[in-house]
């Protein structure tokens, strides 16, 4: 059975977006799901907040299978299950999306606890590596893998590959393993119909968009920060991946093979010119307290502003049910296209 088969209100090619956490919320789900796709939460410390998430859904969208037509998207490095599965057992999201173990064992303590209170819901966990994939795959048998490029923005493997080669090889390695049933997912810099297609070429059964649903209104965001973001051009020189990103509120808490890409800020360009960290912080929680938030375009600003290297191609705001729906109708077109020259 295809995936996209499991989630009966999705049309195909399935459009999904990331579970951003602090930017996903409950009107950016909705509205990715009444297009036809899969909406996600992005779920960080607070689980009322989460609850109270789900709780906008449920009184939006119809069950499915007795199951809320969303995902939830978990860190279990930094979520605190015994708060988190009271709302994952009374909403029943469609989906559990795991990522950021501080082990690869901890995806499958936490998988079997969600099981339990939601045997319907589907476990889907990101990978950035084949040996992940492998160890994730025999220890926590998820549903599926979201497969992410290093192109992607935010959180991911500090050392890694694209999908172009990522994808393929996690597949064979997957299907050798006898782990062929697992679906996979894509993401890392697909932010239009192209990138989307050729994900799908390299055998994805959906894409997952990050930095493309930061321009659409229903995403949680800074009004600069969204500026930002449709500024960028040249994604691969003006976005950089640094753990500093996470060192500028206080000590990095994130697990040790994990950094994040960001729009390059003047608290990255100051720090790799020779500044201190506790200048940069110093400096970084002053610009916080601004009408801008931090936020800057043009290389300004101190805050972090997530993004992937496909950044250069989100042009305009535009809402999410229109990224779904045209991102869906670019994919056809192109591999159309694509078998016409062949």
């Amino acid at each position: 059975m295809a995936l996209r088969d499991h989630f009966p209100w999705t049309q195909s090619p399935l459009i999904i977006n990331a579970p951003m956490g602090g930017h996903a919320g409950p009107d950016l789900a909705v509205a990715v799901t009444r297009a036809g796709g899969l909406g996600q939460i992005g779920a960080v410390f607070d689980m009322a907040e989460l609850a109270n998430h789900l709780s906008k859904v449920e009184s939006a969208l119809p069950r499915h299978n007795d199951l809320l037509p969303v995902g939830v998207g978990l860190l279990p490095f930094i979520v605190k299950m015994d708060e988190a599965l009271p709302a994952i057992e009374k909403y029943r999201p469609a989906v559990v999306w795991l990522f950021a173990a501080k082990e690869l064992e901890d995806y499958a303590k936490c998988a079997e606890r969600i099981r339990k209170v939601t045997p319907g819901s589907q476990i889907w966990v990101q990978v950035g590596s084949v040996a992940a994939a492998l160890t994730i795959a025999e220890q926590c048998k998820p549903d599926a893998m979201c497969v992410q490029g290093i192109d992607a923005g935010g959180h991911g493997f500090e050392k890694g590959a694209g999908i172009v080669s990522l994808l393929p090889e996690v597949s064979d390695a997957l299907a050798a393993a006898g782990h062929g049933s697992i679906a996979l997912l894509a993401s890392g810099g697909i932010t239009e119909g192209r990138g989307a297609a050729a994900a799908f070429a390299l055998g994805a059964q959906g894409v997952v968009m990050g930095t493309r649903f930061l321009s659409a209104p229903e995403t949680q965001l800074h009004p600069v920060y969204r500026k930002a973001i449709l500024a960028a051009k040249d994604g691969g020189q003006n976005t950089i991946r640094a753990k500093l990103f996470d060192e500028l509120r206080g000590p990095n808490i994130w697990p040790l093979p994990y950094d994040g890409r960001s729009i390059v800020t003047e608290s990255f360009t100051e720090h790799a010119g020779g500044a201190g960290i506790e200048e940069i912080r110093r400096l970084h929680a002053e610009a916080g307290k601004a009408k801008d938030g931090g936020y800057g375009l043009d290389g300004k600003g101190r805050t972090a502003m997530w993004a992937g290297t496909g950044v250069g191609l989100v042009k305009r705001e535009q809402p999410a049910a229109e990224i779904v729906e045209e991102v869906r109708r670019q994919v056809i077109e192109v591999l159309e296209r694509t078998r016409s020259r062949l």
